[in-house]
């Protein structure tokens, strides 16, 4: 298939939007259960303006993998020194073990209310599961799985549809800022801001393009010509924006859906995304309880391949080792091995009786604290002429870029103050 050619809606969207998609993780899920039940609607401005600052910086991440046809590991690797990209990587794998902990575990709890029986056995099931399909299943089979496994977020759209909301209350915390400088609002800017704007979503969807050239049988953008790169850019911009919109709205709906049933009803502390779905059922119903249980899974389903994928990326592209899932298992041992190894670590964190929330929040700070230095490198990057070409960012783009940049610095600063 030409870039040029015509493609089909559901062609079109792809690594924006299961990046996006995947942003909703069970841990996701749980972060914005606790912001509605502990704040109500007031929160929810972060994400209207997080939005922008999370599409542009993906965005960018995208236009790097594309236009060089490389990852963002394997271009630190080529242009920045071997010490920065070993640590960005080590704290990339960390994050994203405790990551797939939290996310399969909080599965396995989900799956327990619905049909009672062993968690651990259940959690193992589901990373079983998520490594045999991404392994053994073809990349274009795969990609479209991932791509319907995108419509369980629907479920949370769902829930606030059976929800009693008060329009012009939610309308308030959505398009009104409030913040008071305690250490509550402040651990919850955090938290909102580190589960939604992840370094591991930065190496997926660069990664997902160089694998959608391959795919597609095209070549980088920057020895492209200059019309088919130009409506490639134009795909990755509506892909990206569309993901990540579809990312926001399901947040959104997360804490609206919590505010309009836990806040109201006194309850303020949620410990994770299976209590989140229990809590609901007393009070908003058993069809809102269902809904919103069925998304977690399908949820997990998406995020624990994604989470496991990005880490495979990152180590293949530092050592140079064959990676990408176009591959079959025998052309690259190692990259599938990784993605084996990191989800059994998440398995094995259930086992060794690691609180979950704690497993949560060291997620969230490592994130935290990984995506500003990231982020920089980032942008250096998708601004250098001898790595892009003649298309390096734009303007307009750079600048929103840097602005993402900037606010995650100051988020990290509030966390490290607070």
């Amino acid at each position: 298939m030409s870039q040029s050619e015509p493609r089909s809606p559901l062609e079109v969207l792809g690594p924006g939007l299961v990046t996006g998609a995947a942003d909703d993780d069970p841990s996701g899920v749980g972060t914005y259960s606790q912001v509605g039940a502990q704040f109500g609607y007031g929160m929810g401005w972060t994400l209207v303006f997080g939005f922008p600052l999370l599409a542009a910086i993906q965005a960018i991440c995208a236009r790097i993998g594309a236009t060089t046809g490389r990852g963002i590991a394997q271009n630190l690797r080529r242009h920045y020194s071997p010490t920065l990209l070993r640590v960005v990587v080590i704290m990339l794998l960390v994050a994203n073990v405790i990551n797939l902990g939290a996310d399969l575990g909080a599965m396995g709890a989900v799956v327990s209310l619905l049909i009672p029986g062993p968690v651990l056995a259940y959690t193992v099931g589901f990373g079983v599961v998520s490594v045999l399909l991404e392994v053994f299943l073809s990349y274009d089979s795969y990609a479209r799985v991932l791509k319907w496994a995108t419509l369980s977020l629907f479920a949370y759209v769902g829930v606030v549809l059976v929800a009693d909301v008060p329009l012009v209350d939610m309308a308030k915390g959505l398009l009104v800022p409030q913040f008071t400088f305690d250490r509550d609002h402040a651990m919850a800017l955090v938290a909102i801001f580190g589960t939604t704007i992840s370094p591991y979503l930065f190496f997926w969807q660069a990664g997902q393009e160089v694998e959608e050239q391959h795919r597609r049988h095209i070549k980088p953008l920057h020895i492209s010509p200059r019309k088919a790169a130009g409506v490639e850019l134009r795909r990755i911009r509506l892909d990206t924006l569309v993901g990540m919109g579809f990312s926001h709205i399901v947040a959104l709906c997360i804490v609206i859906a919590t505010a309009a049933t836990l806040h109201v009803n006194g309850v303020r502390e949620i410990e994770s995304a299976a209590q989140a779905a229990e809590a609901l059922r007393p009070i908003a119903g058993n069809l809102a309880f269902a809904l919103f249980a069925a998304g977690i899974i399908g949820t997990g389903l998406l995020a624990v391949p994604v989470l496991a994928g990005s880490a495979a990326y990152a180590v293949s592209e530092t050592f140079g080792w064959t990676e990408g899932l176009n591959r079959k298992p025998k052309e690259a041992k190692a990259f599938y091995g990784v993605i084996v190894l990191a989800t059994a670590g998440g398995i094995a964190l259930n086992f060794i009786g690691i609180d979950p929330m704690k497993a949560l929040y060291w997620a969230a700070v490592v994130n935290g604290l990984l995506a500003p230095p990231l982020m920089v490198v980032t942008m250096l990057i998708a601004s250098n002429p001898k790595v892009m070409g003649n298309l390096v960012l734009s303007p307009h783009l750079k600048a929103i870029g840097w602005l993402a940049t900037t606010v995650m610095w100051v988020i990290a600063g509030v966390f490290l103050l607070a």
